[in-house]
């Protein structure tokens, strides 16, 4: 036995961690290394999907894993990832709520932290050449294990050129004792998380392809959904939702995990946070995705409307150049960047009045704010009042009109005399 252990340190290349899903890629990845003379230790996150873990792990022992890790990151993926981005107001083109991409950053700095406990130089993963998820996971490597060597089969000719397809990877399977799936396959891909679930290629790469409508497994069909809403009630403190109150039955909610989970549940029975877009990826082209947010889109709503609530207008102005610049970072993979962290910290600053309760009803796809109060309000209802004179003299009106007047009197004479010289 002492002999035969000598042998295989001798012979092997080193540790990998593998970012391991359970499925059938990361099975032959696995299978793959061990192949190549790496002694591969499995990690798995839990970051809210569906999944049979012990299962995974089961299936990663057999498959002669050294060690299997099984980490649930649930509680950090909310308060460390989502919670930022929810500060941030966090869209990238306008639409997408980068579900997949603050996940990422989350499961590579676990991956990080196991590879140097266990002393492995390198890390492998199993995204594609084509997509952003091979630049998230790598970047993250690179800032928080500057000595790293990554492993991304789907880039080393030797493992593409073999596995041309799904049907190469079922023979490999069989030819290496990897149980195949018994149940037919989506003709799409998926990947969730607590945040959203999305769905891309194979049927989808056709934009103008409707989904199915057995595709979505988060939310209702809004047509659906119930004809009763739910009324909500989200407390925020410095930007971050601490408690959420259904005024419906009562049900409350004031931890992060929880609080989302339950945002998830109630948008989702309502259908909220569908959408079908075709988005620029970081690499050069653009792709089309599907994508489910219920609870990250009820909290997108709230938390606009408590920040413009509370939040200075010029502050604000600034904050919404960051928060726009804060998706790119994020969606293209740079969350561990300096730049990213400088604007993490600028945009926490203004979170700091950020702070009262919500009111909203969610119903059939939508959510519509009812009311808002906070001990921070930046709003003085006497102030604004149609009725009441307060501290407001109507004439200091008068300044602003006569210098937006002289601003567009100008601007209007020079487009006269250019049209007249044309």
């Amino acid at each position: 036995n002492l002999s035969e252990l000598m042998v295989s340190l001798i012979m092997s290349k080193g540790k990998v961690v593998l970012a391991y899903s359970g499925g059938l890629d990361t099975s032959c990845i696995l299978v793959w290394l061990k192949e190549q003379g790496y002694d591969v230790i499995t990690y798995l996150a839990n970051i809210g999907q569906d999944e049979d873990f012990e299962a995974a792990r089961k299936k990663a022992e057999s498959l002669g894993a050294k060690k299997v890790f099984i980490e649930d990151l649930r509680t950090e993926f909310v308060e460390d990832f989502i919670w930022p981005a929810v500060q941030a107001n966090a869209v990238y083109e306008d639409r997408y709520l980068l579900g997949t991409a603050v996940a990422r950053p989350c499961i590579a700095r676990r991956q990080v932290e196991i590879a140097r406990r266990e002393g492995a130089q390198y890390v492998s993963h199993g995204a594609t050449g084509k997509g952003n998820d091979q630049i998230r996971f790598e970047l993250t490597c690179y800032a928080l294990y500057p000595e790293v060597k990554i492993i991304a089969p789907w880039r080393i000719p030797e493992f593409y050129n073999r596995f041309r397809g799904r049907t190469d990877l079922m023979e490999y399977a069989r030819e290496h004792g990897i149980p195949v799936p018994v149940t037919p396959r989506a003709p799409w891909s998926m990947d969730a998380n607590l945040m959203h679930i999305s769905y891309e290629s194979g049927i989808l790469e056709n934009p103008k392809s409707r989904a199915p409508a057995d595709l979505y497994l988060m939310t209702k069909n809004p047509e659906d959904s119930p004809n009763v809403q739910d009324v909500l009630e989200i407390e925020f403190k410095k930007g971050v939702p601490v408690k959420v109150t259904n005024m419906n039955d009562g049900i409350s909610k004031n931890t992060a995990l929880d609080v989302f989970s339950y945002l998830n549940e109630i948008g989702g029975k309502h259908g909220v946070g569908r959408i079908d877009i075709v988005e620029n990826r970081f690499i050069g082209m653009k792709s089309r995705g599907i994508y489910e947010t219920p609870g990250g889109t009820v909290l997108l709503k709230a938390h606009l409307d408590i920040e413009t609530f509370t939040m200075d207008k010029e502050v604000r102005r600034i904050k919404q150049g960051l928060g726009i610049k804060f998706s790119e970072l994020v969606y293209n993979g740079f969350w561990y960047s300096p730049e990213c962290n400088f604007v993490r910290h600028c945009i926490a600053k203004s979170q700091e009045n950020v702070e009262g309760k919500v009111q909203l009803s969610v119903l059939k796809g939508q959510v519509y704010i009812l009311g808002r109060e906070s001990p921070k309000s930046l709003y003085n209802e006497e102030l604004v009042s149609m009725d009441v004179q307060g501290d407001y003299d109507p004439c200091d009106a008068s300044g602003f009109i006569r210098i937006n007047a002289v601003r567009l009197r100008e601007h209007h004479r020079l487009q006269g005399l250019s049209s007249t010289k044309q």
